[in-house]
């Protein structure tokens, strides 16, 4: 059996992403795409049977975690900041698919990108960028030009 990664790890351990059926299609190298499909429980307007924008949003900060999570070094992440721009209604009956990237991180703050689509790629459903805590990148501190003084030096 296969080795888990943390990022994996991570999407199967989130109760919403069960619950949403969120599938990860691709993860590593700082990127990740995690699909959702069509469901009648998604639906925010039943009488066009278009996906609820909050099912879209779940779905965005979950594939930018992923996308965080697969960051080399990474351990654990949370959302700091998530801006999600809506483009247009997903088409209802439609798998809606996000793709995040992690284009920037320092040692505990990651930047990433995303975008999600329906059938028609070429016209996104919404964009994300955001930032989140990014753990386990920490790295240690190089050593000034002085030692530090030991007990008993002025």
């Amino acid at each position: 059996m296969a080795d888990i990664s943390p990022a994996q790890q991570f999407i199967a351990a989130i109760p919403h992403a069960k619950a949403l059926g969120l599938q990860l299609e691709e993860i590593g190298d700082s990127k990740a795409v995690i699909s959702m499909p069509w469901a009648p429980h998604l639906v925010g307007d039943p009488a066009t049977g278009v996906i609820a924008g909050g099912a879209v949003s779940a779905l965005l900060d979950t594939c930018c975690g992923a996308a965080v999570m697969s960051h080399p070094g990474a351990k654990g992440t949370a959302t700091l900041d998530l801006r999600i721009d809506y483009m247009r209604a997903a088409t209802p009956g439609q798998r809606i698919t996000a793709r995040a990237e992690c284009f920037h991180a320092t040692r505990s703050v990651a930047f990433v990108r995303a975008t999600a689509h329906d059938e028609d790629s070429g016209l996104p459903v919404a964009t994300a960028q955001g930032a989140f805590t990014m753990e386990g990148n920490a790295k240690k501190p190089k050593a000034a030009g002085k030692p530090a003084k030991s007990e008993g030096q002025a």
